[in-house]
């Protein structure tokens, strides 16, 4: 017992110790799935090299006091799990060989290699890597932050923590009327998530006999279901199918809740009002303000970085990388797109510190997207860039545009454990599982 304390002081004195340095050999910026992963990757990358880093040579800043499985609020808002069940102290899930600063960055100075954080502190580093996720830009939308904080509205959102729950609360307690799912156009955390939830709404309303009185409607600001043709003529096909209307390039701007009408913005500057009895809101996303604002954005205001290396493009940002959300990769938002942008980062970044160049590794966009189509069946969308399918089970099951149980179980149950236990500990390939993809030597 005594032992115990007294190492668990020790490692406390540690740990403070590692997060009161000036300077890392890596500092990762963003605390979320991509951040947490890579950060675990490159501590084992230079322990199986040979060349191990000492406990507290990475450094990962970010100040939130929970880590959210984001991708579980799609579940919450289905009724399938509580929310309680999708975050986690952030502080219990940065192991002892990482120093966490609680603090977040201000600005960045890659011209001197460092990060000014918000208390003024500066930090210098051999590397960098960010990955800060997107800004949701809830005021955006006129009316929307007052009809998502009143219980009454009919409105509702599965994009924050704050509000998953409230979707299934509308959607279990709707009984008549008209429903409405709404997407923005531009870029947007998992662009199927929208339709997920439509989809999952209209299969609780068939099975509680309630089908014949609800009409759903999915307005979009894309022209088409999905990005990938293959998944998105799927999709086309199930909502015709369902007799759910289908209104594209239209852009949700501002909510009446008081009367509960939608304004909705088409390409030609004109505007339509929609009645609705239930609305759900995906709001308008984008980079976070610090990047922006930084030498690192590209005009887009992400992070601009090779899209196979994932270095920044600039040669004088050499030691700059970037993954997840922020970064200017031309492949859809997903956790799944992490998991394998992070080896290959992690070997690129191990590459520079050790020779100054980086490796064979390349990302190929591969991103992934299930597809809840219903309670019971999931279409698991899988591509890479180009819009090109990359499928992994379709040699064992068949075509993946076909929603099968498997795949909804693989969502449901599979991919949440193995977010946990071993995609933020660096031990979770995608497609690959457990085993760290090879890369050919450059």
């Amino acid at each position: 017992m005594v032992r115990s304390l007294a190492t668990s002081v020790r490692r406390a004195s540690t740990a403070a110790a590692a997060a009161d340095k000036d300077k890392y050999r890596v500092v990762v910026v963003g605390a979320g799935a991509g951040g947490l992963s890579v950060a675990n990757q490159i501590y084992n990358r230079f322990k199986t090299s040979g060349k191990p880093l000492n406990e507290g040579d990475i450094a990962i800043l970010d100040a939130a006091e929970f880590h959210y499985y984001q991708p579980g609020w799609t579940l919450v808002g289905s009724g399938l799990i509580p929310k309680s069940q999708t975050r986690r102290q952030l502080a219990s899930l940065i192991p002892q060989h990482l120093a966490h600063i609680p603090e977040n960055v201000k600005s960045f100075s890659p011209d001197s290699s460092s990060v000014t954080t918000t208390s003024g502190r500066k930090i210098s580093y051999d590397s960098l890597v960010v990955a800060t996720g997107l800004k949701i830009n809830w005021d955006t939308i006129s009316g929307l932050p007052k009809a998502l904080a009143d219980p009454s509205s009919g409105v509702s959102s599965i994009y924050s923590y704050d509000t998953c729950d409230k979707v299934w609360y509308d959607i279990d307690a709707l009984r008549s009327g008209k429903a409405i799912f709404t997407q923005p156009a531009g870029v947007i955390k998992c662009a199927g998530a929208p339709q997920k939830i439509m989809w999952m709404a209209w299969d609780r309303y068939q099975k509680t006999n309630r089908g014949d009185n609800i009409k759903i409607d999915f307005y979009t600001g894309m022209p088409t279901m999905f990005s990938v043709k293959k998944y998105s003529d799927a999709l086309e096909k199930l909502r015709v199918e369902r007799g759910i209307g289908g209104h594209f390039q239209h852009n949700l701007i501002s909510i009446d809740s008081a009367n509960r009408k939608a304004t909705f913005k088409k390409p030609d500057g004109s505007t339509v009002d929609v009645d609705y009895t239930l609305l759900h809101v995906t709001p308008p996303q984008g980079a976070p303000e610090v990047i922006k604002n930084s030498p690192l954005a590209d005009e887009a205001g992400y992070v601009a970085v090779d899209k196979e290396t994932l270095r920044h493009v600039k040669p004088e940002y050499g030691n700059v990388f970037a993954l997840g959300d922020c970064s200017s990769l031309p492949t859809s938002k997903t956790a799944a797109a992490i998991t394998a942008q992070a080896p290959v980062l992690t070997e690129n970044l191990f590459s520079v510190l050790d020779t100054g160049n980086v490796s064979g590794a390349k990302y190929d966009g591969y991103t992934s997207c299930p597809l809840l189509t219903g309670y019971g069946q999931l279409m698991l969308a899988e591509f890479k860039y180009g819009g090109e399918p990359k499928e992994t089970f379709a040699p064992y099951f068949g075509d993946q545009a076909i929603p099968r149980r498997l795949y909804y179980h693989l969502k449901k149950d599979l991919f949440p454990w193995s977010y946990w236990n071993l995609m933020l500990g660096g031990n979770w390939f995608g497609s690959k599982g457990l085993f760290r993809p090879k890369f050919p030597k450059q």
